[in-house]
């Protein structure tokens, strides 16, 4: 059906903002100030650069939202189930942004109080610039983590509908799954290789791309689970 077309499109423009935006965002606003060895005296003077990336983290999270929402009335034709799920799991997505953003912003305000106390005692904010470094990470990892059921679900549930060619979703299924070994092991200090995230970046693309080109297969529902 045409709107199906239409709805593959929009979709696709969305998810085509939050590709671009976690590069933005990880790439080039947070990952070179957060994740350097002083960060503490760096991340206040990238103060701007900390506040527009966690906006738009925010927002990224309000996005994926939207995207269930939309997705929700043509999934729920293969599959009720599948539809809700990942309209939860893009809520919980969102929940686990907001509370890496407020890890982020706290880096921050300790930057911003270690360089205006940088003779005073530089010590116990290093100290504690370490703690918060390593709050950080675990919560960046833990969003990382929370961010691959979605995505699971997402291409799972085009896997079942036929709603786009099966070799992408395979394609997804299997890079989501990379993902998800890497992120986990790397929780527990046993980092195969970030290499592993790749093929994840590159199928965020790929599926973008083929939605606002081709939009959604119109296929007859074969099930309702």
């Amino acid at each position: 059906m045409k709107s199906n077309k239409k709805t593959g499109r929009l979709v696709g423009l969305l998810f085509l903002f939050l590709f671009i935006t976690g590069i933005i965002v990880y790439q080039f606003l947070q990952g070179p100030v957060l994740f350097s060895d002083n960060f503490l005296s760096i991340t206040s003077e990238n103060s701007n650069k900390i506040i527009v990336s966690t906006l738009l983290l925010f927002f990224s999270g309000i996005i994926s939202i939207v995207i269930a929402v939309i997705l929700l009335p043509i999934f729920k034709k293969y599959s009720i189930t599948l539809s809700y799920l990942y309209l939860a799991s893009t809520i919980l997505g969102f929940i686990a942004i907001s509370i890496d953003n407020i890890s982020v912003l706290s880096m921050l305000e300790l930057s911003l109080e270690y360089t205006k106390n940088e003779f005073g005692n530089p010590d116990i904010l290093s100290t504690l610039g370490n703690v918060f470094y390593k709050k950080h990470w675990w919560t960046h990892y833990l969003s990382l983590l929370m961010s691959c059921f979605p995505v699971f679900i997402l291409y799972y549930t085009l896997f079942v509908s036929k709603l786009i060619p099966k070799v992408i979703s395979i394609i997804g299924l299997i890079a989501v799954f990379l993902m998800f070994i890497e992120v986990v092991l790397s929780l527990f200090g046993h980092s195969i290789s970030m290499n592993m995230l790749l093929p994840i970046g590159l199928i965020q693309l790929m599926l973008p791309l083929w939605l606002i080109f081709k939009g959604l297969n119109s296929t007859a529902p074969e099930t309702k689970l």
